[in-house]
């Protein structure tokens, strides 16, 4: 197995893109400890889930909202785990699909700013000295968007442009300087189908599918094998790079 023995951290990992990279890590052989804001449930589901199929996991609660939020993240994932091999950014605010869609879009961008941005930065530097001491280092996977390379007209497209775009230039500048002990790399998902493809206007849902090169809506897990990879050996001479997992979209 390709993570065993590796001790890893993703945050907002109770469902969709999250979950499938944590039951994707538990499968190769990682210990994972998934992240959770509200939902204690859903998050103890996969929990079990992966323990059925004797992986090692465990879920705790976090916003990331805060600096102090995550500061206390990072050192509490420590305290479980010991060491952190591997840590996804991967928890995001729901502006889409959640009563926020309704918010206008100077508060939808400080909640995106708060928990996207602000919230990965927070936890890069709160893990940067601890991996940094580690003997064999350790390696930040950060959430993108592949988007942000092209652009798309919309207001909310808008707003996670500038959140995601500075999610992506502030990694590779992060990526500089952990090197050589600590790799910082991005994941840029396109469109995936998680709760919010699954409310999508079916004429939206399908102009998608047509305007993809291969045809249909990623899954989740299509990101997670992206996700596998980097954390892996196999990624060992990569740091400040980007995989688009979008179907061709955005080449």
């Amino acid at each position: 197995m390709r993570l065993a023995g590796l001790n890893t951290v993703v945050t907002g990992g109770s469902s969709g893109i999250g979950r499938a990279i944590a039951e994707a890590y538990a499968r190769e052989g990682a210990h994972v400890l998934i992240t959770y804001r509200a939902s204690a449930d859903a998050a103890q589901q996969v929990v079990e889930h992966i323990g059925v199929s004797h992986g090692q996991a465990q879920a705790m609660q976090a916003d990331l909202a805060t600096v102090e939020a995550c500061d206390a993240l990072v050192a509490n994932a420590y305290g479980q785990l010991g060491r952190v091999d591997v840590w996804v950014n991967n928890a995001g605010a729901d502006v889409l699909t959640t009563q926020a869609a309704s918010w206008d879009w100077s508060r939808k961008l400080d909640l995106l700013l708060a928990v996207d941005l602000k919230g990965t930065m927070a936890c890069c530097y709160a893990l940067a000295k601890r991996m940094q001491q580690q003997p064999d280092g350790g390696h930040l996977i950060n959430m993108s968007w592949d988007h942000v390379t092209m652009g798309m007209a919309g207001e909310n497209p808008e707003l996670f442009s500038a959140v995601k775009g500075g999610v992506l230039s502030f990694s590779k500048s992060l990526a500089r300087s952990l090197a050589p002990k600590v790799r910082v790399n991005m994941l840029s998902p396109g469109w995936i189908e998680t709760s919010f493809g699954a409310q999508a206007n079916r004429d939206f849902y399908e102009q998608v599918k047509t305007s993809t090169p291969l045809q249909r809506w990623g899954k989740p897990e299509d990101v997670a094998a992206a996700a596998v990879y980097l954390a892996s050996a196999e990624s060992a001479f990569m740091t400040g790079q980007t995989l688009n997992v979008n179907g061709g979209v955005v080449m």
